[in-house]
């Protein structure tokens, strides 16, 4: 481990490089082989927010709550808007938290979010992040603890960015897309066949289910490989954008909001108990 900026973290293996902003949101400033960004990249001391970073955890939900409200055990909830003036509450809390380092290695950080109820979430809640890199891949694990004294709902979930390329490509095995209204919110479940085409090809912002095997994310420098013990994947490609994302959650946006949150994916984690999730991106350079 070495600190590159008194606010970063940077853990080598090989050609491998991953830099860490524990006070922008546990986030990944950059990943690179070499000199060649895997993930879109800054260097650590010159990250200013979190949604430039590389990647951000999503915690204690992922994607969107709609119209910042929800209703849980039978009581009614708001969550502030934290997305300028947007209508629905974004990603959770903790990417807009600083975390604190709980443990560093040359290969291996942990980061930990303690929360405390306030306007943006109602209940308590530690989250601690985990970060291991070998020559060959990252892994990234959270282990989400309810400190509250009552049932919460928790969703879990990383937004990794990638870098668009000439020749960027995604295949990955679906089942499910979710379509939205104009405000992103999921209304309706239709068949997806996978996905099996260049990225300049696609205009996604959808939660996909049916998840199954190893996303492979290609271009000309480099074989990806992302696998994670969530089954959900947002996939969003803006055609105007530079990069776009491929991101492992553990429900379909909104699921709080819907007749059934957890056959939705939504979780309820009883006060003391846990929620373990991860995700490994493999690196193959070409």
């Amino acid at each position: 481990m070495t600190a590159s900026s008194p606010h970063s973290l940077e853990l080598r293996a090989g050609a491998l490089r991953l830099a860490l902003r524990p006070d922008l949101g546990g986030s990944i400033a950059g990943l690179w082989h070499g000199d060649t960004p895997v993930l879109r990249s800054t260097e650590p001391a010159q990250l200013t927010l979190p949604r430039a970073s590389a990647s951000y955890p999503l915690v204690p939900y992922s994607n969107r709550v709609g119209n910042c409200q929800f209703s849980w055990l039978g009581k009614h909830y708001t969550t502030a808007a934290n997305f300028g003036d947007y209508p629905h509450s974004v990603h959770g809390v903790a990417w807009l938290r600083g975390w604190e380092v709980v443990s560093s290695s040359p290969t291996e950080a942990a980061l930990r979010y303690r929360h405390t109820p306030d306007e943006h979430w109602p209940f308590a809640f530690e989250v601690v992040q985990y970060f291991s890199l070998t020559p060959q891949a990252f892994t990234a694990r959270f282990v989400f603890t309810n400190t509250d004294t009552q049932a919460q709902p928790a969703g879990l979930g990383w937004h990794p960015y990638f870098p668009k390329r000439g020749r960027s490509h995604l295949d990955i095995e679906l089942t499910h897309r979710w379509d939205s209204d104009a405000t992103h919110l999921p209304v309706r479940r239709e068949a997806q066949a996978g996905i099996h085409a260049d990225v300049a090809q696609l205009d996604f912002d959808n939660c996909f289910d049916g998840w199954q095997g190893a996303a492979r994310i290609g271009d000309e420098k480099f074989s990806l490989q992302l696998t994670s013990t969530l089954p959900y994947l947002v996939v969003y490609t803006p055609q105007d954008k530079d990069y776009y994302c491929v991101e492992p959650v553990s429900h379909v946006s909104n699921a709080i909001q819907m007749a059934d949150p957890a056959a939705n994916g939504l979780r309820t984690v009883q006060p003391g108990e846990t929620f373990e999730a991860s995700m490994t991106l493999a690196v193959t350079a070409l």
